[in-house]
């Protein structure tokens, strides 16, 4: 089941309306079991393809339908007005390229919402495990940067992350400080990948690598991949679920 919501987040777009979608497992129908909750970023191109940006979305309520997977997704749509906004708000510092121009980071303000409004409206309506080791967070291109700034600005809340083709070439250098400097627990999981295509960027190879070694490091629990054949696009991301998914949900033997 898919709740469709209207949301607002009033410190980035006022009283402007965006959708949240919420899947719960079948199985709550049934019984009184809770679930770790996955936050998703670009929630429009999560569930439906007729929401998707570009007809293709990434039939996530279907795998885990089809899986039984017992866990929920939150997942909210990016700003989509056109002028870059949703790279304003996806991303966690200020940075300026030649194909964007100046941006202003106000990611710190869309993790605020998500944290201090949207989670706990899910952890009092739907059936969510809220505690930190059943809080995971997923995203990707500039929605994986923001996962990875998640995990590690807010360790006391989210202890697992989904990083898919991140956009690690803005506000490098702040990023790698955050994860140098900031607690990050050793019982943090992240997948990370990046398309076998992408590798063929200017700057993506030594990035992703860069930030895999710091990772290592900070002793995070890091599945790291290149995706064969991968591209930047949610049919592409789509392949990975099968990948990230069981990572995110994994529970070493004790």
């Amino acid at each position: 089941m898919i709740d469709v919501l209207s949301v607002t987040l009033p410190k980035l777009t006022g009283e402007a309306v965006r959708r949240a979608y919420i899947y719960i497992p079948e199985a709550a129908r049934y019984s009184d079991q809770r679930f770790p909750v996955l936050y998703m970023f670009d929630g429009h191109n999560v569930f439906f393809d007729e929401d998707a940006t570009y007809g293709k979305s990434w039939g996530m309520g279907e795998y885990l339908d089809e899986n039984s997977i017992p866990m929920m997704v939150a997942a909210v749509e990016c700003n989509r007005s056109p002028d870059y906004s949703r790279l304003s708000e996806y991303s966690p510092y200020d940075f300026s390229s030649q194909q964007f121009g100046e941006i202003t980071g106000r990611g710190g303000l869309t993790m605020d919402w998500i944290v201090n409004s949207f989670k706990p409206y899910v952890d009092r309506h739907y059936p969510s495990l809220p505690g930190r080791e059943n809080t995971f967070i997923a995203g990707s291109s500039m929605g994986g940067l923001m996962s990875l700034y998640a995990v590690c600005c807010y360790n006391s809340v989210f202890s697992r992350a989904a990083v898919l083709s991140p956009s690690l070439g803005f506000g490098t250098d702040s990023l790698e400080d955050l994860i140098l400097n900031a607690f990050i627990g050793t019982d943090t999981v992240i997948y990370m990948d990046m398309g076998e295509s992408e590798m063929n960027w200017p700057g993506v190879p030594e990035n992703f690598r860069r930030f895999c070694r710091l990772l290592q490091e900070r002793n995070v629990l890091l599945t790291s991949r290149i995706v064969p054949g991968g591209t930047h696009c949610e049919a592409s991301w789509e392949r990975q679920i099968p990948f990230f998914v069981p990572a995110l949900l994994y529970r070493p033997e004790v």
